[in-house]
C-alpha cells in the first residue's frame, strides 16, 4: 500500500529520530488534515486518515500540531456516556500513527494534548444577522466511503454561522498537539485563551455595517463575543535536557464567507494580533484561568498553525501575518519551501505555498534564540483513488533546543 499513499524518499526522516545529533533537535510540524471527525477517528481503516498518518510517519515530527481535528465534547456527536472528552488526538495517535501504514514506514508514538474549542459551540446570538439565532445543529454524518471530507449542508452552515466559531457541530475544526514520549507537556503551565472577549482587545477591529455605519454585532453580542474562533494555546514542552519550548498554537478564522462588514476578515487579523501582543506582554490579556499578561521576555517559542493569511496577498487584511513575521522576537525570515520534486507536482504554486489553492497560510515560525537547522513543506503525490489527503501541505522546521 506504500505506492497508494504517495510517500517517496524526498523529505523523509530517519526513524531513529532521537539518537545522535537528532537528540537535541526537534522537528516541529503543523498539518491541517481537513475535518477529522470523532466517528472517523474511531475507525482505524478510514482511508484518508490512514493516508495522512502515512505522510506523518514519513516525515516523523517530534512535535505535531493538527488543525481541523474534532474536539470530542462530552455531549457532542458520536460520544457515549462513558467517554472522556478530549480524546481524539490520542485516538489519532493510537489508531493510526502507532500502526505502520506501509511496509516502508515505521510506527510513531506520541503523548497527546487537547483543550476545548469555540468551533460549533452555540452562542445564542444571531451573529450572521439573518433574523434567527440558531442553537440546534442537524445530526452530522461520517465521511463518505472514499474518506473524503463530508460536504456541508445549508442547515449546518446556518448553525455554524451563529456559533462562537464556525462549525456545523460542537467541536468541529479544533486542534490537537502531539509530542514524542521523551518530551513533557507541562500541563499545569498551559495557558488557553478560548474565552477571551474580542471587545477587551484595545482598538479591536469591530465589524461595522457599511450601510448604516453601526456596529455589526448587537451590544449584547459584542460584549460576549469571543476573539478566538477555535482557541489560542501556549503549551510549554520540556525537553529531556530541561529546556522549555512554548508552542503557541492557533487557527484563526478564514478571512472570507462574510459580507461587506468583513467580520471574518477583521477577526482573522485580530486573532493573529493576539499572539503579537502576547509576545509584547500586553497587560490587557487574560487567559481562561483569568491570569493576566503575556509571555516572559526570555522564553523561547514557536508560533504555529493554519493562520489563513498570506504575506503576499489573498483576502486577509494587508499586514495581518506581518504582525508575526516582523515582530522583533521572531525569526520571520524562516520560510519553508517545497523540494524540487514537490514543486514539480504542483508547478503552478510558489515554492512557499502551503495550500493547494496557491497561498502560504500554514506557519511554523521560531523565536529568536532558536537555531534553525532545516525546514520544508511536503507535497504528497496524488493517491490512486484521487482523494487528496488534505487541501493543505504539512510544514515543519528543525530546531536545536539546547542553548
Amino acid at each position: 500500500m506504500g505506492g497508494l499513499l504517495g510517500c517517496t524518499p524526498e523529505n523523509s526522516r530517519s526513524s531513529d529520530a532521537t539518537s545522535d545529533a537528532a537528540a537535541d533537535t526537534l522537528r516541529i510540524m503543523t498539518y491541517n488534515i481537513e475535518d477529522m471527525r470523532t466517528v472517523d477517528l474511531r475507525n482505524p481503516d478510514h482511508p484518508r486518515i490512514r493516508q495522512a498518518a502515512a505522510v506523518i510517519q514519513h516525515l516523523r515530527p517530534d512535535v505535531l500540531l493538527i488543525n481541523e481535528i474534532t474536539y470530542d465534547f462530552a455531549d457532542g456527536p458520536w460520544m457515549e456516556n462513558h467517554d472522556t472528552p478530549g480524546q481524539n488526538a490520542r485516538r489519532f495517535a493510537e489508531n493510526f500513527l502507532a500502526v505502520a501504514q506501509a511496509d516502508t514506514l515505521e510506527p510513531l508514538s506520541y503523548t497527546a494534548f487537547m483543550a476545548p474549542t469555540n468551533t460549533g459551540v452555540a452562542s445564542g446570538f444571531d451573529l450572521n444577522r439573518d433574523g434567527e439565532a440558531v442553537t440546534t445543529y442537524p445530526p452530522p454524518q461520517a465521511s463518505p466511503q472514499d474518506g473524503s471530507p463530508t460536504p456541508q449542508t445549508d442547515a449546518g452552515r446556518a448553525y455554524g454561522e451563529d456559533a462562537w466559531g464556525f462549525g456545523v457541530f460542537p467541536g468541529q475544526y479544533a486542534m490537537g498537539l502531539l509530542v514524542r514520549p521523551d518530551l513533557t507537556i507541562a500541563e499545569d503551565a498551559v495557558r488557553t485563551f478560548r474565552l477571551f472577549r474580542w471587545s477587551d482587545m484595545p482598538e479591536a477591529l469591530q465589524p461595522v455595517d457599511p450601510e448604516t455605519d453601526e456596529p455589526w454585532y448587537s451590544a449584547e453580542a459584542w460584549q460576549e463575543m469571543r476573539l478566538s474562533s477555535k482557541s489560542h494555546w501556549d503549551v510549554p514542552v520540556v525537553h529531556s535536557a530541561g529546556d522549555t519550548l512554548h508552542i503557541l498554537a492557533s487557527h484563526p478564522t478564514p478571512p472570507a464567507f462574510d459580507g461587506p462588514e468583513e467580520r471574518n476578515v477583521r477577526r482573522n487579523h485580530d486573532e493573529i494580533r493576539l499572539w503579537a501582543d502576547y509576545l509584547d506582554n500586553a497587560d490587557y490579556l487574560y487567559d481562561d484561568s483569568t491570569r493576566a499578561g503575556g509571555l516572559h521576555a526570555d522564553a523561547r517559542f514557536v508560533l504555529m498553525g493554519d493562520q489563513n493569511a498570506d504575506p503576499d496577498g489573498g483576502s486577509s487584511i494587508e499586514g495581518a501575518i506581518q504582525q508575526w513575521l516582523d515582530h522583533p522576537r521572531v525569526q520571520g525570515d524562516v520560510a519553508p519551501t517545497a523540494s524540487a520534486t514537490g514543486q514539480a507536482r504542483y508547478p503552478d504554486l510558489d515554492a512557499t505555498d502551503t495550500a493547494e489553492w496557491g497561498r502560504r497560510i500554514d506557519y511554523v515560525v521560531p523565536s529568536t534564540g532558536l537555531t534553525v537547522v532545516g525546514s520544508g513543506l511536503y507535497r504528497p503525490a496524488a493517491t490512486a483513488d484521487g482523494v487528496s489527503v488534505s487541501d493543505h501541505f504539512p510544514v515543519w522546521i528543525d530546531v536545536r533546543v539546547a542553548p
